[in-house]
């Protein structure tokens, strides 16, 4: 069974409401139907994460508030545990990417594709940069996110 790990980081809560909806979209029963394959959706705080989860997943979804024109300091943390045990064993793995921004969110995106490129995982999907309040079309997009995640996992396209 595909393993797509959701490592996260949010303080007010806002980008957490956009992972779930995400999560709600890659664990979508239709998935599993139409490609005969369930993907195992593993959830993990930015904190709590480490490289046994990175390894034993076989995609991920990134999930981030922009701070100060960066990515969370969680997000940062969990890249700097995790990235050199991961090197090696990860290369060409799908991952997606979510921001909730204060700004524009493209200082948040490009300080996470360094890093992601560094590891070679393959950006599959375009990442979602949400500005200003949360409205219904920010959850449909953020579920969007996570169903053609999970379903080209399961479909072996990624």
């Amino acid at each position: 069974m595909p393993r797509l790990a959701v490592v996260y980081h949010s303080a007010s809560g806002s980008t957490s409401r956009l992972v779930e909806a995400a999560v709600e979209g890659a664990a979508d029963p239709a998935i599993a139907e139409s490609t005969g394959v369930e993907i195992d959706v593993r959830v993990l705080s930015a904190l709590d994460a480490g490289a046994d989860d990175v390894l034993s997943a076989n995609g991920y979804l990134l999930g981030t508030p922009e701070y100060f024109g960066y990515m969370s300091g969680a997000l940062k943390d969990f890249f700097d545990r995790t990235y050199y045990p991961c090197l090696e064993h990860t290369r060409g793995r799908p991952y997606g990417l979510v921001v909730k921004a204060g700004g524009d969110g493209s200082a948040a995106v490009a300080a996470v594709q360094p890093l992601t490129a560094g590891l070679e995982w393959r950006p599959v999907v375009k990442p979602l940069v949400v500005t200003g309040d949360l409205v219904a079309a920010d959850f449909e997009a953020a579920r969007e996110l996570g169903a053609t995640l999970a379903a080209g996992m399961a479909a072996g396209l990624w």
